[in-house]
């Protein structure tokens, strides 16, 4: 328990209208949208690095934990407070300090929310690849957090790959800068490759210098049907395989399909086995001829449809549905469990057929969602956690699921992360030695281990 002493030295820093240990507060704070909760002693809202700073030297005098918190839309159980102590909620440290196209670049604070910055470079002709499922609500703060992904990543890459530099407050108090705002900088360690997908167990990160680019001349959306799943994934490694290179490439499968249509009626074809969402982008005349690439593939492999967006409203439509695959499995059950593992992408006909026939074997209510173009699986089963033996069930199809994965020389997350959910899992993809060296970087700068402890290091 923090004492009143220790509390007072913390509202001293952010003042009491920032500082929260309100039970009933304290208990939003306690979860994700992952299955676990654990409850805060204290929620607080720093609005400046100072802060930050000023926080962590009194959280590791006092040996104190503290975990990080963007908008909590993990879905891996990243920001929840297993070792309690304090959050540090990021939401107030929400400008978007600098726009600047000529030398391409943005810098952020880590409570900016992805839509906003999307929203900002528009009129300037802009925009910032990393678009997770949930850029409407996700902070970037999160997003560096776990390296954000997202359906236009087959094409643009992730989080990492547009982090140009940080500032950091260590768990000492100490505040680092390192990066620039040049694309091109190689002095001293590559440490934004570090930070990102860190999950806040290094540093906490106040401030972002993020590369954006320039918006495409051209979109052009395309919706595939075929009557068969394999043949769908069979498309997806042939189009990736020929070296087209898509914005994205979603798959859905029926019970995915239905699943959209029974709650947010679009149009989407309900009888087809499997379908595909692909889009490709550029200049109109090369964009023409990477689309006619793309059917003449998926003809191949027996589309039985293929619809092209013949507008924005279209395209939205499209996109709308994709987008709300998650909160449509919600409502199917009372738990829902999305994975993410990654696989090669000539593999991931094989790895459907693995997560089909692993779910089938134990009798699970589940569809298959996937950012197909680079391999990259999202498995969705629904139950009933209070339901022991359904959950046991469900337990064990994610254990033979991640085995699978890694037995196709996939990894565990393509861009959820670790968190709570799969760090008994590591070892299936990472030796004794390399999590050791990943444990000596860990007590290199935090020594006390403060920082959102109880995960995957």
């Amino acid at each position: 328990m923090l004492s009143e002493n220790i509390k007072n030295q913390l509202v001293a820093v952010v003042g009491k209208d920032r500082f929260v240990d309100e039970i009933e507060i304290l208990f939003c704070y306690s979860y994700d949208s992952f299955l676990e909760e654990s409850l805060p002693e204290v929620v607080l809202f720093p609005q400046t690095t100072e802060e930050v700073s000023a926080i962590l030297k009194i959280a590791s005098a006092e040996a104190i934990p503290v975990t990080a918190r963007g908008a909590g839309t993990s879905v891996c159980g990243a920001p929840i407070p297993v070792k309690n102590g304090i959050v540090l909620c990021f939401s107030k440290m929400n400008k978007i300090i600098e726009i600047n196209t000529r030398d391409r670049y943005a810098i952020v604070q880590p409570g900016v929310i992805n839509g906003d910055l999307q929203r900002a470079l528009t009129p300037f002709g802009f925009f910032f690849p990393p678009d997770p499922g949930s850029m409407e609500f996700s902070t970037l703060g999160g997003n560096v957090a776990l390296n954000a992904g997202g359906p236009r990543c087959l094409k643009y890459g992730v989080t990492v790959d547009y982090v140009l530099g940080m500032q950091v407050v260590l768990a000492s108090g100490k505040i680092i800068r390192f990066g620039s705002r040049n694309i091109k900088d190689v002095s001293g360690y590559k440490l934004s490759a570090l930070f990102c997908g860190s999950e806040g167990t290094l540093g906490m990160v106040t401030e972002i210098i993020l590369r954006v680019i320039p918006a495409p001349e051209t979109t052009q959306t395309l919706l595939v049907t075929f009557d068969d799943l394999d043949n769908t994934a069979q498309a997806v490694s042939d189009i990736i395989g020929s070296g087209i290179l898509p914005v994205s490439m979603e798959l859905m499968d029926k019970m995915t399909l239905n699943a959209i249509e029974d709650s947010v009626p679009l149009g989407l074809p309900r009888e087809a086995e499997g379908s595909l969402l692909i889009e490709v982008d550029g200049i109109k005349e090369a964009c023409d001829r990477e689309r006619e690439r793309i059917v003449a593939k998926v003809q191949k492999h027996g589309a039985v449809s293929v619809q092209q967006a013949q507008s924005s409203e279209d395209r939205d439509r499209l996109w709308a549905a994709r987008r709300a695959a998650y909160g449509v499995f919600a409502k199917i059950a009372p738990d829902i469990l999305s994975e993410d593992v990654t696989v090669p992408v000539s593999r991931v006909p094989q790895m459907i057929k693995k997560i089909n026939a692993i779910t089938s074997h134990y009798k699970l209510k589940s569809g298959v969602l996937a950012h197909a173009g680079d391999g990259n699986m999202h498995p969705l089963i629904c139950a009933d956690r209070n339901n022991s033996e359904e959950w046991e069930r469900v337990e064990k199809a994610f254990r033979e699921i991640f085995a699978a994965a890694a037995e196709l020389n996939g990894t565990l997350s393509g861009e959820h992360g670790i968190g709570l959910a799969k760090a008994p899992f590591m070892p299936l993809i990472m030796d004794d030695d390399t999590q050791d060296f990943m444990k000596v970087i860990k007590e290199a700068v935090d020594p006390g281990q403060i920082l959102n402890p109880g995960k995957f290091v």
